[in-house]
């Protein structure tokens, strides 16, 4: 199951910086390549606004 960046997204970039796989791209808001997320969880820790959310 991937994560998904809900319209909350702010686009501050935290998610993008700690995603280990680069799998998140910028935009507004923000987009998961559901191919590339392990499901982690490291951009849902650091986001300020709760955006990224599991599928």
């Amino acid at each position: 199951m991937a994560y998904k960046i809900s319209n909350d997204c702010i686009a501050c970039g935290l998610c993008k910086a700690e995603c280990p796989t680069d799998a998140i791209t910028e935009g507004n808001p923000y987009v998961i390549d559901p191919d590339l997320c392990i499901d982690c969880g490291a951009c849902n820790a650091v986001c300020p606004v709760d955006a990224p959310q599991p599928e």
